[in-house]
């Protein structure tokens, strides 16, 4: 499969997807909509891939979507309308391909993540962002309007309203950690490597706890009363308790035999890691 505006990499138990248009500063145009949707389906198909890291080539991660709607001057205006509307739908999908994907995702953000690129990084399961990276949703000062309206559901409705009724595009990292829209600011340089570790971290873990467990968090907000949610995630926990695969069969006749020290050893070397993996709070 042949990638033009984005680079697709394996790396062990990661899927690399990285936005290429860094001329543009990486803003997503319709072919890299598409081009990420069918990265996300390869990485969702392959069964060596454990967790999805996102992460912008050159000078910034993404400066949103492109603000360019390249629609055929011969359509009509319905017609253009509904070309919009079908963009819409398509870059909605996008963001929340990130969240509902099964394989956890990671985006490692520097310099600009902004407007629909700021959702797509706040839609992924952790964020990492690099000091001095500039954050915000300036929709409102184009006439325009978020994509996906995630932010209230991350960071609570008077913060989302404040940055969204601003169209504030200049929040730093700092504040986007202390609001809850990302979880660590690292230095530049050691920005994907901080990514790697996490994700790697996940990808050791047991794949069917993980993909459950995240789906229990995600239906927490998903699901309108928390005895619900509750209630659901407790099904949820159920099933992982429950379900036997190859690998937890595997994993829990050693951990039964031997210990836990020699169970995880054991899905270390499974999964091809030589060592331990190192996780780091700051920058």
């Amino acid at each position: 499969m042949k990638f033009e505006t984005i680079i697709y990499e394996k790396e062990g138990p990661l899927a690399w997807i990285t936005l290429n248009r860094p001329e543009k500063l990486n803003a997503i145009s319709k072919p890299m909509t598409a081009e990420l949707l069918l990265a996300t389906d390869k990485a969702q198909c392959d069964e060596e891939v454990r967790v999805i890291v996102v992460k912008g080539a050159g000078r910034a991660f993404s400066a949103g979507f492109d603000l360019e709607f390249d629609g055929d001057p011969k359509l009509t205006e319905e017609e253009r309308l509904q070309a919009l509307k079908s963009e819409l739908h398509n870059d909605f999908d996008l963001i929340m391909r990130f969240w509902h994907s099964p394989k956890p995702t990671v985006a490692a953000v520097h310099t600009y993540c902004l407007g629909g690129a700021m959702e797509l990084a706040i839609a992924c399961d952790i964020t990492i962002a690099a000091s001095g990276c500039r954050f915000g949703e300036p929709e409102v000062k184009f006439g325009s309007g978020a994509v996906a309206m995630i932010l209230p559901y991350i960071c609570g409705p008077k913060r989302a309203k404040e940055i969204l009724l601003t169209g504030n595009d200049r929040i730093s990292p700092e504040q986007a950690e202390a609001w809850g829209l990302i979880n660590r600011v690292v230095k530049p340089e050691n920005l994907v490597n901080r990514a790697r570790e996490i994700a790697l971290e996940i990808a050791r873990n047991d794949q069917l706890a993980v993909r459950i467990t995240k789906q229990a968090i995600n239906k927490t907000y998903e699901f309108g009363k928390m005895r619900n949610a509750l209630q659901h995630a407790l099904e949820l926990d159920i099933a992982i308790e429950s379900t036997e695969t190859e690998e937890s069969r595997r994993f829990n006749e050693i951990l039964k035999n031997e210990g836990a020290k020699a169970a995880i050893d054991w899905r270390d070397h499974h999964l091809g890691f030589t060592g331990q993996v190192k996780t780091h709070e700051t920058g």
